[in-house]
């Protein structure tokens, strides 16, 4: 038996640390964890469409005040990480709603800004107006979520 050789485990090990093997597995556990987080934000199947408690709600919060007409700005809208959805006003006193998930990789859009909402993880744009894919990858537009204003209330339909 040499030095490198342990009966027991059927490893090489050396007398300064590890063997290669357990060294180049840990890397590659250690990379594969970072890139999976890099690419988070989707649920486990990879689905694109939102799902689950990520999906808007259709009506199941009983009608819910999710904003006043006033948090929704001009030209601009809001993120309700929490309803998965974005509300945005196109123009004065037009309310629209989509799910607030990249039709890309399906991580979470985490702002509103220059007429467009944006996804962060590969820089999808959207439309505030309609929806619609305004700059790559995403594939598709958003999808339209139900929103009912009864005066200056914004409600979940």
């Amino acid at each position: 038996m040499t030095t490198h050789d342990t009966p027991t485990s059927g490893h090489a090990t050396s007398p300064s640390g590890p063997c290669r093997r357990t060294v180049v597995a840990t890397l590659g556990a250690a990379g594969l964890a970072a890139a999976l987080t890099a690419c988070g934000g989707g649920d486990a199947t990879g689905s694109a469409e939102p799902t689950g408690s990520n999906a808007p709600e259709k009506g199941g919060a009983g009608g819910a005040v999710l904003a006043r007409t006033s948090d929704i700005p001009v030209g601009g809208g809001k993120i309700f990480k929490d309803e998965g959805v974005v509300v945005t006003q196109p123009t004065k006193g037009e309310f629209k709603a989509f799910a607030n998930r990249c039709t890309h990789k399906g991580c979470p859009v985490t702002g509103v800004e220059g007429g467009t909402i944006n996804c962060p993880c590969h820089g999808s744009k959207f439309s505030i107006a309609d929806g619609s894919v305004k700059h790559p990858p995403a594939p598709s537009p958003l999808p339209p979520a139900d929103i009912s204003v009864d005066g200056d209330s914004i409600k979940l339909a």
